[in-house]
């Protein structure tokens, strides 16, 4: 589709792992449930289709474009509250079903409508401002980072965040190209990064790794995850799931190394400690193994290809 720079449209919306994600989700009709990425409310709506009068799920989402997609579900057992998922603990609390959630599912990662909208700036295919907040009230935009950062800093994000072989060399080439003039558009940096890249990948744009980079820089996504996890895993009720599907290789390494370190209990203590299995500590079990889209799923919708869907479940007895 089409798009004039600077006037938003709707952007249709294909929410990966729809089915899988929602099946592994709700396991209990009358429960308690949180989307920490309601986005535009693909997963939301599954998930409220599952439910029954005497379900509830509570959304966050922190793109004021997501809460007004959000305004569309009039539904008594619904509501949304302007956050991070990091948040997701605060907002429980708020909720009153702190401690009480019979499942969380967290979609990590930019969205397609985000991408789509050339004036979020997220995208080295459509020219817009370069943005990449996904909190545009919050924080500083991708051209104020390109403009101020170091060029040995900004080398670390690209090697670090988006595993880029030549991360120096294009740090190089955008720090050289700032003092001539203001970096300021998407299809302007892409194009320095793009002639200043020595080896492209097939079928790979090779401004892709680096824009990957900045945007899960300036919206601190692992930080961000990180975070949530660990709220997640003191929100959910006994025997409640946590769903999470990401997108990137990095998020889907914390979300493995947080399963198995929660699945294995407490590694601290000393080496000859006499204890029974029983007496391990665990707080999460993980449900199944990692699932990926099947051919039919990335065939109709192509960033699902990138796609991994984990499960766990929470250890403990229910009051």
């Amino acid at each position: 589709m089409n798009q004039t720079p600077g006037i938003r449209q709707d952007h249709k919306h294909e929410s990966v792992l729809l089915e899988g994600a929602v099946d592994a989700l709700v396991q209990r009709p009358d429960g308690l449930y949180l989307d920490g990425t309601f986005g535009r409310g693909g997963h939301s709506r599954a998930i409220l289709d599952r439910l029954s009068d005497q379900g509830r799920l509570v959304a966050i989402d922190r793109d004021p474009d997501a809460l007004a997609a959000a305004a569309d579900i009039e539904d008594s057992r619904f509501s949304i509250a302007r956050a991070t998922f990091a948040d997701l603990g605060e907002v429980a609390r708020q909720q009153g079903v702190h401690g009480k959630l019979s499942g969380i599912l967290l979609d990590v990662g930019v969205s397609s409508p985000q991408l789509d909208d050339a004036s979020r700036g997220f995208s080295f295919m459509r020219d817009g401002p370069l943005d990449m907040r996904m909190d545009p009230d919050s924080g500083i935009s991708a051209a104020q980072w390109i403009a101020e950062t170091s060029e040995r800093e900004m080398a670390d994000v690209f090697k670090r965040l988006g595993e880029e072989r030549f991360a120096r060399r294009l740090a190089r080439a955008v720090v050289t190209q700032r003092k001539e003039a203001p970096i300021t558009r998407t299809v302007e940096l892409a194009e320095l990064l793009k002639t200043a890249h020595p080896a492209w990948e097939k079928g790979r744009h090779p401004a892709t790794r680096a824009f990957q980079a900045i945007r899960i820089h300036l919206n601190d996504e692992l930080g961000q995850l990180e975070r949530a996890l660990e709220a997640a895993l003191e929100a959910l009720a006994p025997d409640g799931r946590l769903v999470v599907i990401s997108f990137h290789s990095l998020e889907d390494r914390l979300v493995k190394r947080f399963i198995r370190d929660k699945s294995r209990g407490d590694q601290h203590l000393p080496r000859h400690m006499p204890l029974r299995e029983d007496q391990i500590r665990r707080d999460m079990a993980p449900v199944g193994k990692a699932i990926r889209p099947d051919d039919q799923e990335t065939g109709f919708n192509v960033r699902a290809r990138s796609a991994v869907m984990r499960v766990a479940r929470k250890l403990g007895q229910e009051s």
